[in-house]
């Protein structure tokens, strides 16, 4: 099987992170989106891979021909220039796929948490879900009596499903689906001014294909701040970041979970809970939790909560001398 994976996109949300690096490498846990990603697939047995790239896509090429060269892959890239939508991004990688028996999409800036080998085994095409509170803001699945797909639209002003599309969809018909977006193209088919993948889906229902919903546990589509915040800390929550004893600082409290990457200098600090540090980076006198810092980065004197904090990075905090008498009050919040 072959697994389609766009990474084209700008990351507009994620900016100023978004300025330096494509969205797919930003960190969560304690390496990038896309390595999540890989690593979910490869686990599941899957070998052969097409990278859709645009913006800053050598970075991509780069990360993942390190990362990879010797897990004995078949890797591929396609450039997507213009980007008009996913169902675009996938048709400038048809060639690829046309003729394979089976394919497998997943959205480079999706981290999910599901049983991916049982997700793969499922003999008809199958569609991942998540049921969410505001199913507007996503593409939509429309299901009959026995969880079969009969339509889906992208972002619905008045949704009749609460089951939204979390970026993972494995077709047993690639050739009926490369004809159905082609369709989409040729008849200029635009849903919110792009070419959508759920109007390419809704062309293979109309010619009988038939697909089913596959629930997923966790779902993050780290195009946000707080998404990938979120993600940070779902994920530090495993038992591999629970264990203290594997960091060694100098009068430096460590909150699990964390995961701190290697060379990392830390003294005079409160480090944690959900907490990831990248490689290489200086941190005194300072209390971080709930945050992602990246690599190479130095913090001096800070307090943070909540934060990223992206890779080369120089944060001093302000340092004051204070002399304060009874009855004060002073807050720095605002």
């Amino acid at each position: 099987m072959k697994a389609i994976i766009p990474v084209a996109g700008i990351g507009s949300k994620l900016r100023p992170h978004t300025h330096t690096q494509p969205k797919a490498l930003v960190p969560v846990a304690g390496k990038p989106i896309l390595a999540h990603i890989v690593d979910t697939l490869v686990d599941g047995g899957i070998r052969d891979f097409c990278f859709i790239i645009g913006y800053l896509g050598d970075k991509i090429v780069a990360f993942i021909e390190d990362r990879y060269h010797n897990n004995g892959l078949k890797v591929e890239f396609v450039v997507q220039e213009p980007r008009e939508g996913i169902a675009h991004a996938i048709w400038c990688a048809r060639e690829a796929i046309r003729d394979q028996q089976e394919i497998l999409i997943m959205l480079g800036d999706t981290i999910l948490t599901l049983d991916i080998e049982e997700f793969l085994k499922v003999p008809h095409s199958v569609l991942g879900t998540k049921k969410v509170d505001i199913p507007g803001n996503f593409g939509v699945v429309e299901i009959d009596s026995r969880d079969n797909v009969k339509r889906l639209v992208e972002k619905p002003k008045i949704p009749k499903s609460n089951l939204a599309l979390v970026g993972i969809y494995k077709l047993n018909n690639p050739k009926l689906f490369v004809e159905s977006i082609e369709k989409v193209i040729n008849e200029g088919i635009k849903t919110l001014g792009e070419y959508q993948l759920t109007d390419a889906l809704m062309e293979m229902l109309k010619h009988g294909d038939s697909m089913g919903i596959f629930p997923v546990n966790n779902w993050y589509d780290c195009g946000k701040k707080e998404s990938l915040l979120e993600a940070n800390a779902i994920l530090l929550s495993s038992d591999k970041f629970m264990n203290v004893e594997d960091y060694h600082y100098p009068d430096s409290v460590i909150i699990p979970p964390v995961s701190i990457a290697a060379n990392c200098q830390i003294q005079h600090a409160i480090i944690g809970p959900n907490v990831a540090i990248g490689e290489d980076t200086v941190i005194h006198n300072s209390i971080i939790e709930n945050s992602i810092i990246g690599s190479y980065t130095r913090l001096d004197v800070a307090v943070l909560n909540g934060s990223v904090i992206g890779s080369d990075t120089i944060l001093k905090g302000p340092s004051q001398s204070l002399n304060i008498g009874d009855n004060t009050e002073i807050n720095y919040s605002d």
